[in-house]
């Protein structure tokens, strides 16, 4: 019954941000299933989403957005864990010259400064009320930058993940455990919809687009990308009992892409 017990989240409120598809509504679904009390938040909620009341619509993007959110869940006490999902680029490509400062501002707003200001409204109620966890996604692209299109998502989520160390470091002797999570490639819905477009717009067949894709990362060692159930199996061992030795470090979940020790 104790090993039980340490993998439940039974009374414990959690946020998760970027809920509403992909990695964020798998994650989000598995901490449902360990027991917690999960909101979620995203610009739109889905048709059919499943919990609209516990469905926050906000872009965490803006100081707005951040302060709906916040405010929302305040009306309920404090959170016991909190996950930072969101993140994407939206950056053309052309290289370092073609970006203007107004999409190098997005891509902070959105991958960095979201969580930055989430943390500072959500996190003091979090420690006031005996501690907690948070997790911050900040993919592997901060270890392998692409210089082409998403250099300043790159660069944003490796401001996250120094930014989260830190954190980890104050927050520790307060009870409050940080970690990341940085993944690699992951099989959601829009990547194998990006597959088959590559597939038929180069008149290959999806097994050789897939590989095409593996090739342009230098490999993928293990021949295939993290499902998003991997990635919640991760998450929910992090915010458990299990993991509460565990403070400022990073989890890779990538099939070995990133060839460093």
């Amino acid at each position: 019954m104790a090993g039980t017990a340490r993998d439940r989240l039974d009374g414990r409120r959690a946020l998760v941000t970027g809920g509403s598809k992909g990695s964020g509504r798998a994650v989000a679904g598995r901490l449902r299933e360990m027991g917690a009390d999960v909101w979620t938040t995203a610009r739109t909620m889905p048709v059919g989403y499943e919990r609209p009341d516990r469905f926050i619509a906000a872009d965490t993007s803006t100081t707005e957005g951040v302060a709906t959110v916040a405010g929302r869940v305040a009306e309920h006490g404090a959170l016991d864990i909190l996950v930072h999902v969101v993140g994407g680029s939206s950056t053309p490509p052309g290289g370092f010259a073609a970006v203007t400062d107004d999409q190098w501002l997005a891509e902070l707003n959105l991958n960095f400064m979201g969580a930055v200001r989430l943390d500072r409204a959500l996190v003091p109620a979090m420690v006031a009320s005996g501690g907690g966890v948070v997790l911050h996604f900040g993919p592997i692209q901060r270890l392998m930058p692409l210089h082409d299109a998403t250099l300043p998502y790159a660069s944003a989520k490796a401001a996250l993940r120094t930014y989260s160390k830190g954190l980890a470091n104050e927050l520790a002797p307060r009870g409050v455990r940080v970690n990341t999570i940085s993944p690699g490639g992951i099989r959601t819905e829009a990547y194998e919809d990006f597959v088959q477009t590559l597939a038929d717009g180069n008149g290959m067949t999806v097994d050789e687009a897939r590989q095409s894709v593996f090739d342009a990362l230098g490999g993928v060692p293990s021949g295939r990308f993290a499902t998003t159930e991997e990635i919640a199996d991760l998450v929910g061992f992090l915010v458990s009992d299990r993991a509460s030795a565990i403070v400022g470090a990073e989890y890779v979940i990538d099939g070995g892409t990133v060839p460093t020790v």
